[in-house]
């Protein structure tokens, strides 16, 4: 009984993490060539739990993630990062989240503070055939999008056919088409965009 009052003692149980919360998302995907069924994500997040010193991102199941970095908007600094299992990101704060989902765990370059923020980008790329893949001459891009701020950048050379939701349409300064969307609904906006290559 001793030694466990002195073990408490000298090494205190370590403080709960705080619940993960964020605001201000925004989720780029650029496609890449059709033949690789892959697409770039740059995903700009505020980390807003206050004494948070890591934030965790969520692979999407059925992707392969590759080419990942992280950045503090802040200072442009790149930021320390690994993949975890859903255990460590419960541990970490992230509410609910599954064994069978694997997470970015990015390390903060300072704790937040209390009614403060950090915001982050976190840049990977996507591997998923069942969200992008061709259609004869077309090219498809078929994903529920989460949050309510997004936009999808066609490769370069094509032009958008269709888009089964509200959009804005705009060119980059490089010529590629950029569709932007804004949905303000809780629930998953399903986005369906198709393009083909111009003559």
């Amino acid at each position: 009984m001793l030694a466990l009052v002195l073990s408490i003692a000298l090494f205190p149980p370590a403080d709960p993490a705080p619940v993960q919360t964020d605001a201000d998302e925004y989720t780029r995907y650029e496609l890449l060539d059709p033949e690789s069924a892959s697409f770039r994500i740059i995903y700009e997040v505020t980390a807003t739990a206050s004494g948070a010193t890591a934030y965790f991102n969520p692979i999407r199941k059925g992707s392969t993630a590759t080419k990942e970095a992280v950045f503090d908007r802040m200072t442009g600094q790149a930021l320390r990062f690994e993949v975890v299992d859903g255990n460590a990101a419960r541990a970490g704060g992230v509410a609910g989240a599954p064994d069978d989902t694997q997470f970015i765990k990015v390390h903060l370059p300072r704790p937040v503070p209390a009614d403060g923020e950090v915001r982050l980008l976190i840049d990977k790329t996507y591997r998923d055939p069942a969200s992008y893949t061709t259609e004869g001459d077309r090219i498809v891009f078929s994903r529920a999008l989460g949050i309510n701020r997004n936009a999808v950048v066609l490769p370069a050379g094509y032009e958008l056919v269709s888009c089964n939701v509200p959009a804005q349409v705009l060119t980059e300064p490089d010529g590629r088409i950029k569709v932007s969307l804004v949905h303000t609904s809780a629930q998953p906006l399903p986005v369906l965009v198709k393009a083909r290559r111009l003559p």
